[in-house]
């Protein structure tokens, strides 16, 4: 119907197409990876300033308003020194 090797190719042929797809995309990814110059394992250093880390911390809800305001005056007046 499709050839010896049906979809997929016969014996020695199909398994080093597989082989060799399977390589090329290894290789596209490295290159990427190398290209990019970070790994997607890695976390992404950030170097957000005390308020904005602040801000955040009452946005995702961990601290209340009170905590928040009282905070952000502290981090205000370490900002006058």
């Amino acid at each position: 119907m499709y050839g010896e090797g049906g979809w997929f190719g016969g014996g020695l042929m199909g398994a080093g197409m597989w082989i060799f797809w399977i390589l090329l995309i290894v290789v596209v990814v490295v290159l990427i990876r190398a290209l990019t110059g970070r790994s997607p394992d890695l976390p992404v250093e950030r170097h957000d300033s005390p308020l904005e880390i602040l801000k955040a911390r009452y946005a995702r809800g961990e601290i209340d308003e009170q905590e928040y305001e009282r905070r952000r005056r502290e981090l205000e007046k370490q900002a006058e020194l």
